[in-house]
């Protein structure tokens, strides 16, 4: 059977674009990385990837540039990921509002599920439902009575739509009936600057960003959004049980992803070596003594794991009727 001519001289026509791509990816990295992270210094996310960033320049050679880039809860970061070369250069940081932004939202500058291509998980972070110290409420079922007793009366900052904050307590607002209004801020750093300061009553944190300001009391720390209680705060009981709620449990996820068409050997180079940062004795220490566990999976693994997150959250807001346009 004779090949075609034509398929013959595509083929010839390819051969440089695979050398070339094959021959970047043997070279990588041979420049500074930026590593975008879609929401403001100081919040969970940005706090938790700055642990580990300087380890992972270290061990790539290069520098790598945290570049943070907030708004329309981490659309505008990712949004500039997914536009950028496949080339390794630019990467994302993403987290629970990933998977949650397709549905919150008619229309979406990118594919969540097609413009990226996952790297690794890098940590899982629980929430801490916090308050003010001057709201008179000393538990999260006090809190609840008091949003139940002045609907519209108790408000609740957040990092912005689509954050872990804003949908954990969505989700507890719709399962205990309370009333709270939403204050969203451009990033956790903002949301908790506004927590400690009383603009808002109540501010859901990261364990990471807000684990100081609970210890220095000008937060107070209600409840945890894990199913277990936190080692770092382990007299903060978990919603589950302070709430009489068994079962609830929403934790915020921290992962790499970089635009979809990047090669597979400079993803599996990243990925190799964010593993083994995650896995150094004294990143894994810095990591969990601000509440986050280090991860590191494979980027077979985080695919499953966005699926099941995309899954998630596509039933949980269309039951909430969360809706920003």
């Amino acid at each position: 059977m004779r090949f075609p001519l034509h398929r013959f001289l595509s083929a010839l026509l390819c051969l440089p674009f695979i050398y070339a791509g094959s021959a970047a990816a043997q070279d990588y990295p041979n420049r500074p990385i930026r590593l975008i992270i879609p929401w403001s210094p100081g919040g969970g996310t940005d706090t938790t990837f700055r642990m580990w960033t300087s380890e992972l320049a270290e061990n790539l050679g290069q520098q790598v540039v945290v570049d943070n880039r907030a708004g329309a809860g981490s659309i505008i970061g990712l949004d500039i990921v997914a536009k950028a070369q496949p080339d390794g250069y630019t990467l994302g940081a993403s987290n629970i509002a990933f998977g949650a932004n397709p549905f919150l939202r008619s229309k979406m500058p990118f594919d969540t599920e097609k413009d990226f291509m996952p790297v690794s998980l890098t940590a899982f972070v629980p929430m801490v439902l916090t308050v003010h110290p001057s709201v008179p409420a000393k538990s999260l079922k006090e809190l609840l009575a008091l949003a139940k007793s002045k609907p519209g009366g108790v408000n609740y900052g957040s990092a912005g739509v689509g954050s872990a904050g804003h949908l954990i307590t969505e989700l507890l607002i719709d399962v205990t009936g309370a009333k709270m209004v939403h204050v969203p801020y451009k990033g956790g750093g903002p949301a908790n600057i506004g927590g400690i300061s009383g603009e808002v009553n109540m501010v859901p944190v990261t364990i990471p960003s807000g684990i100081g300001y609970i210890r220095n009391g000008r937060l107070r720390a209600l409840a945890i959004s894990t199913l277990r209680r936190d080692p770092t705060l382990p007299e903060v009981p978990t919603i589950a049980e302070s709430a009489g709620m068994p079962g609830f449990q929403v934790s915020e996820w921290h992962g790499v992803v970089v635009p979809a068409g990047t090669p597979d050997a400079v993803i599996r180079r990243l990925h190799d070596e964010i593993v083994k940062v995650l896995a150094l004795p004294a990143v894994k220490e810095r990591l969990q003594k601000a509440g986050a566990q280090p991860v590191g999976s494979t980027p077979q693994e985080m695919a499953a794991y966005l699926k099941n997150e995309l899954s998630r959250w596509e039933r949980v807001i269309k039951a909430v009727g969360i809706r920003l346009d």
